[in-house]
């Protein structure tokens, strides 16, 4: 049995409901680009909204983090990644947390008690130390000698600074080393790998100092590849059962060992076309572009499709489609729409492949050239620009590329030169990484409100009730909606939404919140796409007679708060898909 189910089946033994997994595209969020945490999804129950499935939670969540691509290449660095996570929302807390991560490590991954230390929380002039969670430890079986107090920066969740829930956490670590253990922990020996950590959400922070909370909070997560590893006794992530068939591709297509130099391109390979598969095959209809999600995914093929080059692997040839069939072949199980997005992915893959490839020749000679004439040893920003420009390189590839060489770009004087075109890409997508509980303002909260009613409208009008939301963004400025739909809108037809849905907004409709039975939603008219993924419980939102929608908010009480709806633009997004976006005044 894999490691998702054991964990899976193990939680629910101890009463809790399992949670779908999330898109790794969040909806409905615009902090955020990617999931990149377990508890992304759950952010709004972790602040106090009831779930519909109870107070115990268990999932497997996709997530995908960028901030620190440059590290993929090594033993344990991973553009997609999934997280194991338990959850207790006011129910149980330290003990059973603490425990339970206890007995599922020893007694269903037999891992020995000897190769297990943890941290704690050692306390500051604000809040004491954690001595629950480590006599709860020590209790448990795991020696005073391995039991750590560290700091803020290592036992504390999300940041002392910041305001709102927060807590003390415990990490747990695995010696992952041949040579014997040592009777004591020592957190500054690379060899103790951390494999779970649990988040006690105890207080609440505002401007009078630390309060502890009236309904306290569990949050845990555990790495599927790092576990899987440490079970499997490797100490490369990419000998794991998880990777190893696409390495073995890998070293077929190349015709090159996994030894040496080879390795860190055949890793950034198998990583980076496992994170496509995984976005591109998603129901959120990401594709490769200048911009956000779609930037990350241009960037990961190019990037992909260097390093095949460096192997000597035919960049023309079948072997990307063979590996994202393997890979969808492996993970289809659980993510049922990859299979059923096979086709696109290949197709999105393969064009984006033939656009790179045309050009990454030239533009590898043009790189040489580029190197062999700098001055003070650096690329400047205009031979940078170029090369994206004419031939696709982005910077970071051509930083990379320079990197390797030991040169510097002037990576501020590429930004000058097309620094709109940055601005809305790469300084965007930064300002995007962002996690914890940040709040959601109330323009955005009054945007989600409108796009409900946006969706309800476009059936209407469009006499169309196959029209669904096919993805949407929101900013404090304004609101992006994208649906099927095969043609251009008429002025006529932009006029008519409008209309209605100021109409609705002048008739201050109620909006109401309902949990029921997620089939039982759909019978009775809620609006509801790929309903597998939807938990046995769901919260419904209906406003007026107007929308009715399957969702987790939040929401405006009522269309009033909404004041007057404006189309500001209407164009394509991809094929058989249409954007409007749209502000609030």
């Amino acid at each position: 049995m894999k490691l998702k189910d054991l964990y899976i089946d193990f939680f629910i033994s101890k009463d809790h409901k399992q949670v779908p997994s999330s898109p790794v595209v969040p909806e409905n969020d615009n902090t955020v680009l990617f999931n990149t945490a377990g508890m992304q999804p759950l952010t709004p129950y972790l602040k106090g909204q009831t779930h519909p499935l109870g107070k115990r939670l268990v999932d497997y969540q996709k997530c995908v983090r960028t901030n620190d691509l440059d590290e993929v290449g090594d033993t344990t660095h991973h553009t997609f990644f999934e997280m194991l996570g338990n959850w207790s929302l006011g129910d149980y807390f330290k003990k059973e947390s603490i425990t339970w991560s206890f007995e599922f490590l020893t007694e269903h991954l037999h891992i020995p008690v000897d190769r297990l230390a943890v941290t704690v929380f050692e306390g500051n002039a604000l809040v004491p130390k954690d001595s629950e969670s480590a006599a709860i430890w020590e209790s448990l079986g795991i020696p005073k000698e391995r039991i750590s107090y560290l700091g803020v920066d290592d036992n504390w969740w999300p940041n002392m600074e910041l305001l709102g829930p927060c807590g003390p956490d415990t990490e747990i670590f695995y010696w992952r080393s041949d040579d014997p253990v040592p009777e004591k922990h020592d957190p500054s020996d690379e060899r103790w790998v951390e494999i779970w950590n649990n988040v006690f959400m105890q207080y609440n922070h505002d401007e009078n100092g630390f309060k502890p909370l009236e309904h306290q909070n569990v949050d845990t997560g555990m790495g599927v590849e790092r576990t899987t590893a440490i079970l499997e006794g490797v100490n490369d992530n990419y000998l794991s059962s998880i990777f190893k068939d696409y390495i073995k591709l890998i070293e077929t297509e190349s015709d090159k060992e996994y030894s040496g130099e080879n390795k860190k391109s055949m890793r950034i390979i198998a990583d980076h076309i496992r994170a496509v598969t995984i976005i591109v095959g998603e129901n959120s209809g990401i594709k490769p572009s200048n911009t956000d999600q779609g930037y990350i995914v241009r960037r990961l093929i190019r990037r992909s499709i260097r390093h095949m080059n460096n192997l000597g692997i035919d960049v023309n040839g079948d072997f990307l489609k063979k590996l994202i069939l393997m890979i969808i072949e492996d993970y289809k199980e659980y993510y049922s729409e990859l299979e059923e997005n096979r086709e696109n992915i290949l197709s999105i893959v393969e064009t984006e492949k033939n656009k790179f490839a045309k050009t990454l020749e030239k533009g590898l000679k043009e790189f040489s050239k580029a190197i062999t004439n700098c001055k003070n040893n650096s690329v400047d920003g205009e031979t940078a620009f170029h090369l994206y420009d004419t031939y696709g390189f982005p910077i970071e590839l051509t930083m990379e590329l320079a990197s390797e060489q030991n040169i510097s770009v002037d990576k501020e004087g590429f930004q000058e030169k097309f620094k709109a075109h940055q601005e809305k890409s790469r300084a965007g997508a930064e300002n995007k990484f962002k996690s914890g509980l940040s709040g959601t303002g109330e323009i955005e909260t009054r945007y989600h409100t409108a796009t409900h009613l946006l969706n309800a409208a476009l059936k209407i009008v469009l006499n169309d009730d196959d029209i669904h939301q096919k993805g949407s963004n929101i900013t404090p400025e304004r609101m992006r909606f994208d649906f099927n739909f095969d043609r251009k809108l008429t002025d006529e037809e932009k006029k008519s939404l409008e209309d209605l849905i100021n109409e609705w907004i002048d008739k201050d409709l109620v909006v109401t919140k309902d949990e029921m039975d997620k089939y039982e939603a759909v019978k009775s008219g809620a609006e509801a796409m790929f309903i597998e993924r939807y938990p046995d419980v769901v919260t419904v939102y209906s406003i007026g007679d107007a929308s009715k929608e399957i969702c987790t908010g939040p929401h405006v009480s009522s269309t009033k708060e909404l004041h007057h709806f404006k189309i500001v633009k209407e164009e394509a997004s991809s094929a058989g898909i249409r954007r409007i976006k749209a502000i609030l005044d």
